[in-house]
């Protein structure tokens, strides 16, 4: 290959020997996902001190959510968008940990994805808020 040439494609195989953790099915695959998604959980408030705070917030606002909602959208609404919350939180960590992984050293890119991941954390608390803020003014004003 000179130095002009492409990159060979790269082959796509669907075997399990391609790669062992994709050949799994069925319950085997469910209980494994299952275990993965809670050392997930567990990584992130053991090691993250944002996604702990919003636990503990999410701890007090999800049953406020059955209180203050007057039907089921708005408790949907409401718990919804504590719930989305942490699911930001955790992706954003997901990708400073990768982000991280990659090089500790400064670079525009690692703090463009870091800068992106916190701005999705900042919308979807803005977002949350302003619902909260929507509920509790209907139901005291």
């Amino acid at each position: 290959m000179t130095p002009s040439s492409p990159p060979p494609p790269l082959e796509r195989h669907h075997e399990a020997a391609a790669n062992p953790h994709k050949g799994r099915t069925g319950l085997d695959r469910i209980l494994r996902a299952t275990g993965y998604s809670a050392a997930g959980l567990s990584a992130a408030f053991r090691g993250e001190s944002a996604f702990r705070q919003e636990v503990f917030a999410a701890v007090v606002m999800l049953p406020a959510a059955f209180w203050l909602g007057s039907g089921w959208i708005e408790v949907a609404l409401l718990a919804g968008s504590v719930v989305m919350v942490l699911v930001v939180e955790l992706l954003n960590s997901a990708i400073e940990a990768v982000v991280d992984r990659v090089g500790l050293e400064l670079h525009e890119l690692s703090k463009r994805a870091k800068d992106l991941g916190s701005a999705a954390v900042m919308l979807s608390l803005v977002l949350t808020g302003a619902i909260w803020l929507g509920a509790l003014w209907q139901r005291f004003a």
